[in-house]
């Protein structure tokens, strides 16, 4: 799966980014190159959807004679798209909770209505909704109508998301390695194992969400700096996500 999102609608970290790009011999890509590049590497079964100058989402389209514990989906429900890659073990449970049972389901809806319940209503705060999604997992959503960015990556390391940004600060955000090379040269890192991003609040890790995120400096085989990896720093605290009692949610917050 492959996202890209334009630079004012997603704010990316300025850690990410990597002097080392300009300089390393091979410059990043500007966004629409690396989205031909994924399509081309899977011309038979590769889709995308563009949304003007903002975003796009790209999605191969899973190969059905061969078995994997890892489904790849993609979805859209009212302006809210979701890429998603891997398992939830309790979506039966999820789907009753979200008052989905006995609807057509699936792991990408049921991360879509999570979010717009979060969005809409937040009846509770996003870390203990995604604490709640018991699995191997990382999705990506775009919400069209707030131009919202929200993506997660669980914490046991059973799939693995990357991250960098374009020739033009674009966010690229794909699990496959090789393309984030590729696109962002250098400027690039792991996506960090249970956190989540969202384009108003930025990076939070959902396991320890009182606790604040830290950038650290990162050299590769060949001694260049890369985009920086992010870890929880266990000796910070932070705000949780801002709320305004029941009626708090993410659409308000990106109309300040």
């Amino acid at each position: 799966m492959l996202a890209i999102f334009q630079k004012a609608f997603a704010h990316p970290p300025e850690e990410l980014n990597s002097p080392a790009s300009k300089f390393s011999g091979k410059a990043a890509k500007l966004p629409g190159e690396t989205l031909s590049d994924f399509l081309s590497r899977h011309p038979e079964t590769a889709f995308s959807m563009s949304f003007g100058q903002a975003a796009s989402l790209a999605y191969v389209r899973p190969d059905r004679t061969r078995f994997s514990l890892h489904q790849r989906l993609f979805c859209g429900v009212e302006g809210i798209y979701c890429l998603f890659l891997g398992r939830l073990n309790n979506l039966c449970s999820l789907n009753r909770q979200y008052g989905l049972s006995g609807k057509v389901s699936n792991d990408a809806m049921l991360v879509i209505e999570a979010y717009r319940t979060l969005r809409d209503r937040g009846p509770y705060p996003a870390d203990q909704v995604l604490r709640d999604l018991d699995g191997s997992f990382a999705f990506i959503i775009y919400d069209t109508q707030t131009s919202t960015v929200f993506a997660a990556l669980s914490s046991d390391g059973g799939v693995n998301l990357y991250w960098g940004l374009a020739s033009d600060g674009s966010v690229v955000i794909s699990d496959n390695l090789d393309i984030i090379k590729q696109g962002c040269s250098k400027s690039y890192a792991p996506f960090p194992t249970g956190c989540m991003f969202h384009s108003e609040i930025g990076l939070k890790s959902f396991e320890h969400p009182t606790n604040k995120m830290k950038a650290m400096q990162r050299i590769d085989s060949e001694g260049v700096i890369c985009g920086a990896n992010f870890k929880v720093d266990v000796y910070s605290k932070t705000n949780s996500i801002p709320r305004r009692g029941s009626e708090a949610n993410w659409a308000l917050a990106n109309s300040r």
